[in-house]
């Protein structure tokens, strides 16, 4: 048993939506949907909470699009805040008129 991978399916938006939507507008049981997909009822029900919460943004794609998103905004205003620092720097070392810096 060591060694072996476990390989999960990946199933791609429309697959989840429509699935999704079989519970919801459908009238159908989460676990006769689920059961008659193939997966598992667990999984049906995050996928369900998920598209109630986020809606069409819900399933991207194969990461976490929207954490990846926020982290280069954070990225991007801490190069900012670096460029603005580095400009400070530069002024308040340039030499006074008397020759001492500041």
């Amino acid at each position: 048993m060591e060694g072996e991978g476990i390989k999960m399916k990946r199933f791609d938006k429309a697959f989840k939506v429509q699935a999704v939507k079989m519970v919801t507008e459908g009238g159908q049981k989460a676990s006769e949907v689920a059961r008659s997909l193939g997966i598992h009822a667990n999984m049906l029900y995050n996928w369900k909470k998920k598209y109630a919460v986020e809606g069409d943004k819900a399933f991207l794609g194969k990461g976490h699009l929207t954490e990846i998103v926020s982290l280069r905004r954070k990225l991007r205003n801490a190069e900012i805040e670096i460029e603005i620092l580095k400009k400070a720097v530069g002024i308040f070392s340039k030499p006074t008129e008397n020759g001492s810096s500041l």
